[in-house]
């Protein structure tokens, strides 16, 4: 750390601390993630290890690019490319949504940074605004891999612990242990709804409420995800949330375009098996109607160049 210059922190999590820093000789801005005491804490180190390995396998223009990692006494220090804010800040600044194109320019490059994800067989597992960084240019960059995990069998195990509650998916809330991309879709639509609106799709204040929130506006759950509810000990003896009538997306939020819609819905089926790919919806009418998706490409052409 001797070679930087602290400004102060920009977040702080369960885990550690992001610090802005300035580095001494050549005045760039970083920003250096300190982990807790890894050696004394296993869920420590094995996020710290977890999230190093796998940014320095992923490259992508929309994924945030590490810099330099080292272990000083018994902490991780991991060095990222600063990028000025993030999209929590903006809704937070805008608290009625983002306007059509704004949305459009953001959720295009977060689906390109899933997309890209998914072709490497990881999942993010914690896809949310804070999460979302944005540079003054517009450049959105996916950031924090530490739930994040390579997919190495249909058939294997993973814990349900992951995702923050609001962006979590059903088979997450009871408690499956073999899931795998759709979870991530499943964050994205949520995303996707609050970007344009300015408020969380589903704020539920426990897993309970959570699922109460999800079968309001969809129906009940699949019937495989029932079984897994009521299996669960987590839920011994509380009876699953169901609804008799929904108030579905359109309902709610009668101002969002049709396209911004089905979206949405693409991405919020109840069974993981129905909901499109990130490669699917990066070919929506909603991204390439007037010719949007192409421009959007150039763009970052021209960003990449300069």
């Amino acid at each position: 750390m001797e070679s930087y210059e602290s400004l102060g922190p920009v977040g702080e999590g369960s885990y550690g601390t992001v610090l802005k820093c300035r580095h001494r000789e050549s005045g760039r801005l970083v920003a250096i993630k300190k982990f807790m005491d890894s050696d004394e804490d296993k869920t420590v180190k094995k996020i710290a290890l977890r999230e190093i390995k796998l940014l320095r396998q992923l490259r992508h223009d929309n994924l945030v690019n590490l810099l330099m990692v080292w272990k000083r006494r018994r902490r991780w220090y991991l060095v990222f490319e600063f990028v000025d804010r993030t999209l929590l800040e903006d809704l937070e600044q805008n608290p009625n949504g983002l306007d059509l194109n704004t949305c459009r320019q953001y959720m295009f490059q977060i689906l390109r940074a899933a997309t890209f994800c998914h072709q490497q067989n990881v999942i993010h597992r914690d896809i949310k605004p804070e999460n979302i960084l944005i540079s003054q240019e517009g450049v959105v960059k996916l950031c924090d891999f530490g739930f994040a995990r390579t997919i190495a069998s249909p058939s294997e195990v993973y814990t349900d612990y992951v995702a923050t509650r609001w962006y979590r998916a059903p088979e997450l809330l009871v408690g499956d242990i073999k899931y795998g991309k759709p979870v991530d879709v499943w964050a994205l639509g949520c995303l996707l709804i609050e970007v344009l609106t300015g408020q969380p799709l589903f704020p539920g204040d426990s897993d309970l409420d959570q699922i109460y929130h999800i079968v309001k506006c969809f129906g009940n759950l699949v019937t495989h995800h029932q079984e897994l509810f009521y299996r669960n000990p987590i839920f011994s003896g509380v009876k699953l949330p169901e609804s008799s009538s929904t108030v579905p997306l359109q309902q709610r939020f009668p101002s969002i375009t049709q396209n911004a819609l089905d979206v949405a819905q693409r991405c919020l089926d109840m069974d993981p098996e129905g909901r499109a790919q990130c490669s699917e919806l990066l070919d929506h009418l909603f991204f390439t109607q007037d010719s949007f998706h192409i421009r959007n490409r150039k763009m970052d052409g021209r960003r990449r160049s300069e």
